[in-house]
């Protein structure tokens, strides 16, 4: 098939509201034209949600421990349980940096660490507990899938029951980190002992199943290849079926600096992901994920003009303001902004600005920003 048929299938399938296949996603991700992605991204973006619209949410991204025995290859973050430089915070220094971010006006904390099997379940409770005690205004986003694996194995308990308590605690919505690519090829290369695509998915569903909330990320950029991307998104888009419990999808390129898998990238000869590829991806996403409400564009991890760019390309979120990030930092990335910037950069990609809560729910339209063009 021609890449002008290619592309004419696409657009028949999206005016006909037909789900795309897996041959769409590969031309997409390889062959289709970038502006004519882009083009379709924002018709379907513009379907789902207001077209002169883009939400953003208050938030910070602190983390508890940063000892992990986990040993993936793209984090430049973690440290082995004895090493000088591993920390684990107790409840009072975490509630600290909850509290500063609560005290900044963030309604979300997105909280993470690694996978500490020294830590008891009960911390992580009262994590949960404390949390909604002394700052009932701030959301509780915490802990990843790959987390919760750790508390069950550590309390002896099934994932289920781990989530079960979490929710008993208070806490209904959970982020999407460790997903990586939901590709057992992919995985067991780069994060091997996390498990293969399962025990993200049985984490996710069974969040879901109980109420819960989260979302979907997806990292790549470095070892994987289309077909592995069109599987994380059938994967994701599987699941979202079940239960609609996603609220967005959340990608990001790899940051290779002081990673294990640094060297082993650069002698591959793979050029480091770039807009190009983060737009294409954005965009492709947009219209794969049929089932999704929201893409979250990146004005942390791709850079703010990427990021402003994006909004162009089928997104309808900028993310957070993250006020702390330290796990990007490690690799020598480091980006940061104010409510203030969030919002004169949304502004500039001629969008009004919208303040939300982690599921979306509007808080704050800014009236004083410029109509969209």
């Amino acid at each position: 098939m021609t890449a002008a048929r290619a592309l004419a299938r696409i657009a028949d399938k999206l005016q006909a509201n037909e789900r795309l296949d897996d041959s769409d996603g590969i031309f997409m991700l390889t062959e289709a034209p970038l502006t004519d992605l882009g083009r379709f991204a924002v018709e379907v973006r513009n379907c789902k949600s207001p077209a002169d619209e883009v939400t953003f949410v208050i938030d910070s991204n602190p983390n508890y421990t940063n000892i992990c025995v986990t040993d993936c290859a793209f984090c430049a973050f973690y440290r082995k349980p004895g090493h000088a430089e591993g920390y684990t915070l107790t409840v009072e220094e975490v509630m600290e940096k909850v509290g500063n971010a609560a005290r900044d006006g963030a309604t979300t904390v997105l909280l993470q660490g690694g996978h500490n099997p020294e830590i008891p379940l009960q911390f992580y409770i009262d994590l949960v507990t404390e949390s909604l005690r002394r700052y009932p205004e701030v959301t509780p986003h915490f802990f990843t899938a790959s987390e919760i694996h750790t508390m069950a194995k550590a309390s002896d308990l099934t994932t289920r029951e781990v989530l079960e308590k979490l929710r008993a605690a208070g806490q209904y919505s959970l982020p999407g980190g460790g997903a990586e690519i939901l590709s057992d090829r992919v995985r067991m290369k780069v994060a091997a002992k996390k498990g293969g695509v399962d025990t993200w998915i049985q984490v996710h569903r069974e969040a879901h199943e109980l109420g819960m909330k989260s979302t979907a990320t997806m990292m790549y950029g470095h070892i994987e290849e289309p077909e592995d991307i069109v599987e994380h998104w059938n994967h994701i888009r599987e699941l979202q079926d079940l239960h609609h419990g996603f609220t967005a999808f959340v990608p990001w390129s790899y940051k290779r600096g002081n990673t294990p898998m640094q060297k082993y990238v650069e002698e591959s000869g793979r050029k480091p992901a770039g807009a190009a590829q983060y737009l294409r991806i954005l965009a492709a996403s947009r219209l794969f994920l049929d089932n999704f409400d929201h893409v979250q564009a990146t004005w942390f991890s791709e850079g703010k003009k990427t990021g402003v760019v994006a909004l162009n390309f089928g997104a309808d979120d900028f993310g957070g303001t993250l006020f702390e990030e330290n796990v990007h930092l490690a690799t020598g990335h480091d980006n940061k902004t104010t409510v203030e910037e969030t919002k004169l950069l949304i502004e500039e990609a001629g969008f009004v600005p919208v303040q939300r809560t982690t599921l979306y729910e509007r808080l704050r339209r800014f009236e004083t920003a410029q109509p969209a063009v």
